[in-house]
């Protein structure tokens, strides 16, 4: 699943026209639409606020708004560039000052579809993982060589307790746990000891 690796904002200039493009992470219809009137608000000497969002972890939701543009010049293209992209959980708003210039239906569908694609850019995208807490428990002989070679071996350590033994949370990607476990026993000798903690996720940029 992917989505955008953050908020933010970008802005594209077309023969005098302002779009600005804003995009945020959502997680439900309700989030989104209190993102639109909040931009709504911000700019509301603006004369449109075009829209788009994809919410649902296969993108099941998607909506559109042209606000006032000629049908089909503004939402649609707007979403169509949130789905190549292939992204969710993510609603964008670009508000457009006129400037006094008329671009065309084809104008108007290049300028949404642009400050979309150039907003996309800015902000990053990331994919959301399965990864799998791993816990493995070593003596402090074995700790500073098992933590090189973790790290060496680019496996992520989110944690580490000192006690009696020294224990590691590693986070592994949920597909690799078999592969993780038998890297794990050559690299010891057999004498770590592994214990399989909860799903979560992990965000990779794209």
């Amino acid at each position: 699943m992917r989505t955008i690796k953050q908020s933010g904002e970008h802005e594209l200039e077309v023969k005098k026209s302002r779009f600005l493009c804003a995009l945020a992470r959502v997680t439900n219809e309700d989030e989104a639409r209190e993102f639109i009137q909040r931009r709504r608000r911000l700019h509301h000497d603006a004369r449109h606020h075009c829209s788009a969002f994809v919410l649902g972890d296969n993108g099941e939701i998607q909506k559109s708004s042209d606000d006032g543009e000629p049908a089909g010049t503004a939402g649609i293209p707007m979403l169509e560039v949130l789905r190549r992209n292939e992204v969710t959980n993510v609603v964008t708003v670009v508000t457009r000052y006129f400037g006094g210039v008329l671009l065309g239906a084809g104008g108007l569908v290049r300028a949404y579809s642009g400050a979309v694609s150039a907003a996309l850019e800015h902000v990053g995208l990331v994919e959301r993982r399965p990864v799998r807490t791993v816990m493995t428990t070593v003596d402090y002989l074995l700790a500073g060589r098992l933590d090189n070679e973790l790290r060496s071996a680019g496996y992520q350590v989110t944690d580490t307790e000192y006690a009696e033994s020294v224990r590691f949370h590693v986070a592994v990607p949920d597909q690799e746990v078999a592969a993780f476990e038998t890297w794990l026993a050559e690299t010891t000798g057999g004498v770590a000891e592994v214990e399989l903690g909860g799903l979560g996720h992990a965000e990779v940029e794209v």
